[in-house]
């Protein structure tokens, strides 16, 4: 692999612009990067609503409201303890990764299997898991190793392409991957988020990504197995619908209210 391997999927068609378009959206929230006071109730409100978000997508019946009141299932509260640690964690995500990967996962999976798996990256010895519905299968375990480790190290190297496109391909990475036994859709998008944190883009954590995923949830599961099964074209189709999910969640954050 080369020294930056994000660039090049930044240069396919369309993608820069649209990169542009949804860094604009949340220009305009945060005031062209003047960066307006945020109080941390806003961030906290905005991590609150995408953990309903990301739950809902991996299959939650918790509503909003359930979910800012709890308790409530495993799967919404993994997503809420989550964000309790994100901002800690985001800005590591550039020197530690798999550490960051491993600590998601430690928080949002304490409902949903044994304590051991907790942070547990899966071995051949283990079942494939299975828990993102739609998706093609996942690797083997062996290969999962290979490229989680590219990744992680690809992350700790400089590159010239939009913090955007390097989140979009986090989330689809360990997505596609499923590194872990349970709860792999909600560490692949608050990992999302976290790239999103630290590579400047929401430093301050005020949109809600996660909402945009949650409304073009038709189309979740079809566009990752595209990014996995076609090529740079489903690359470039997932890191323009990545665009406008971003753009979705800066719509659907508490300063846009």
């Amino acid at each position: 692999m080369g020294s930056d391997v994000f660039e090049p999927l930044a240069g396919l068609e369309g993608v820069g612009s649209a990169a542009q378009a949804a860094r604009d959206a949340v220009d305009v929230l945060l005031r062209d990067r003047g960066l307006r006071k945020v109080g941390s109730e806003v961030t906290a409100e905005a991590l609150l609503r995408g953990a309903h978000a990301s739950a809902a997508l991996a299959g939650s019946p918790a509503t909003l409201d359930e979910v800012r009141r709890g308790p409530v299932d495993g799967l919404a509260s993994g997503a809420v303890r989550m964000t309790g640690e994100l901002m800690r964690l985001a800005p590591q995500m550039d020197t530690a990764p798999v550490q960051v990967w491993t600590r998601l996962h430690q928080l949002a999976a304490v409902d949903l299997g044994p304590d051991q798996e907790l942070g547990h990256l899966r071995t051949s010895r283990e079942p494939v898991p299975d828990d993102i519905p739609g998706l093609p299968p996942a690797p083997s375990a062996d290969e999962m190793w290979d490229r989680l480790s590219a990744l992680a190290q690809n992350l700790t190297q400089p590159t010239k392409a939009p913090g955007l496109v390097v989140a979009a391909i986090v989330h689809a990475e360990l997505a596609i991957l499923r590194p872990f036994l349970t709860a792999n859709g909600l560490v692949a998008r608050a990992a999302e988020r976290c790239v999103l944190v630290a590579r400047g883009i929401d430093p301050v954590a005020v949109t809600v990504p996660e909402a945009g995923h949650y409304e073009l949830a038709g189309s979740y599961p079809s566009a990752l197995g595209d990014y996995a099964a076609r090529g740079l074209t489903g690359v470039r189709d997932w890191l323009l619908r990545s665009c406008e999910v971003v753009t979705l969640g800066a719509e659907r954050s508490p300063l846009a209210s």
